[in-house]
């Protein structure tokens, strides 16, 4: 099947960056939200992150003003009848995704394939209550995503050959790397990397290292290029939580229990840089340590 229009739901952090690689790909690209605001929030987002790679010399200005033409926002799902491709990048929340595919696939042609950008939850279980669980699968982005190379490729149990080459096809086609993961909760990346960020944070709650001791120690020790907690922060520590509640759910092992500093934290709604407060303070010129 060929891929020549594409939907993306969501017009946050990660469906931007969806929209952008596939707009500067060539591809046709509906990207709605829930309200007007946050779309047209989005395409500012896109058009300032286009403008930092054409300073930098990635992008020419006239591929940015291409690009940014083949995205079109939108708010209701009847907009996606003619995308080949629909990939869902709402916030990682099973609930939400079930009630937005459920609500989608009246809207969609028969043929439209359905990927969720999903970064620990089932896919079988997303895909089944959907109308083409055969046309459903993974396709999880890296964030930033016009910076990140890898996509996990993910299939459910009922994902059909052609939808999975499809998908991998494009995926390439967008400058990506895929990875095939098999459909166990959080899947590779996270996996590995949320409980060590869980860790982290234990070793903050415990003590055993300051926010700011922690983060150098790792970034200098272990070569990473930022610290676990500012990671994290980055990442969102709500989307830290969900994952590592999926891993202790899905596993039923211990060792994923969610550290209660990461779960007081997000109770105070301190998030990360999307609030600007998190295991930093990112109010004024230079990220200041909270704890």
């Amino acid at each position: 099947m060929a891929i020549h229009n594409i939907g993306v739901i969501g017009a946050g952090q990660m469906g931007t960056g969806i929209a952008h690689v596939c707009a500067v790909a060539g591809y046709d690209v509906q990207m709605v939200d829930i309200d007007q605001d946050r779309v047209q929030k989005g395409l500012a987002v896109i058009d300032g992150n286009m403008d930092r790679l054409v300073g930098r010399g990635r992008l020419r200005p006239e591929e940015k003003g291409l690009a940014m033409s083949r995205i079109h926002p939108a708010t209701e799902y009847g907009v996606f009848g003619n995308c080949d491709l629909v990939i869902e990048a709402a916030t990682e929340n099973e609930a939400l995704k079930r009630e937005i595919f459920k609500k989608l696939c009246p809207s969609l042609n028969a043929k439209t394939l359905l990927a969720t950008n999903t970064s620990s939850i089932s896919i079988t279980r997303l895909a089944s209550v959907t109308d083409r669980p055969g046309k459903f699968m993974g396709m999880h982005f890296m964030n930033p995503v016009p910076m990140m190379q890898l996509v996990e490729l993910i299939r459910g149990i009922a994902t059909e050959d052609d939808t999975f080459q499809t998908v991998r096809d494009l995926t390439i086609k967008l400058g990506k790397t895929p990875a095939n993961a098999e459909d166990f909760p959080a899947f590779i990346v996270n996996r590995i990397l949320l409980p060590m960020i869980n860790e982290a944070v234990y070793a903050l709650y415990e003590g055993v290292g300051s926010v700011e001791s922690i983060d150098t120690a790792m970034k200098l020790g272990a070569n990473h290029p930022m610290g676990p907690l500012e990671l994290a922060d980055f990442i969102g520590l709500d989307t830290c939580l969900s994952v590592m509640q999926v891993l202790y759910e899905g596993l039923a092992d211990s060792k994923y229990r969610p550290c209660p500093l990461l779960v007081k934290y997000v109770e105070a709604g301190w998030l990360g840089r999307k609030v600007n407060r998190g295991f930093y303070d990112y109010s004024g010129p230079k990220p200041v340590p909270t704890r």
